[in-house]
């Protein structure tokens, strides 16, 4: 599957990062890949820093087969990439969708169609102003 044109910072603010059938079935992939809540929990935790397969199956109480699998799925769309460290492969949040979020406890990851921003879950949710 082609990869889209990424919008620049410099664009102006009419012009839209997704301008093609393309750009839509990529964009499409992507949420797709990250629709399964064992993902979100993968991807979470990678944007926290980065890990091997052993670590995060641990972390998430997962078995080492079965998180391989998930990462493969979001390696497949650009949403995690792979290190070789020693004789392990150190996953981590692709730089190019990786952004810090307005608030210091959000991260967020850009997909060139939209923002999804994560709040760390170590971090506490600041309360609705009454």
């Amino acid at each position: 599957m082609d990869r889209p044109r990424r919008a620049s910072a410099k664009s102006s603010p009419g012009k839209f990062a997704m301008q093609s059938q393309t750009d839509y079935e990529w964009c499409a992939a992507r949420l797709k890949a990250l629709a399964d809540p064992d993902r979100l929990r993968i991807v979470n935790h990678l944007l926290r820093e980065p890990k091997n397969v052993s670590q995060l199956a641990d972390e998430l109480a997962l078995t080492i087969v079965n998180t391989s699998h998930h990462l493969k799925v979001l390696r497949r769309v650009n949403v995690v990439q792979t290190k070789k460290q020693g004789k392990f492969v150190i996953y981590s949040v692709h730089p190019e969708i990786s952004c810090r979020g307005e608030l210091r406890d959000i991260k967020s990851l850009d997909l060139g169609c939209c923002r999804l921003d994560i709040v760390q879950p170590t971090l506490k949710m600041p309360r609705p102003a009454k």
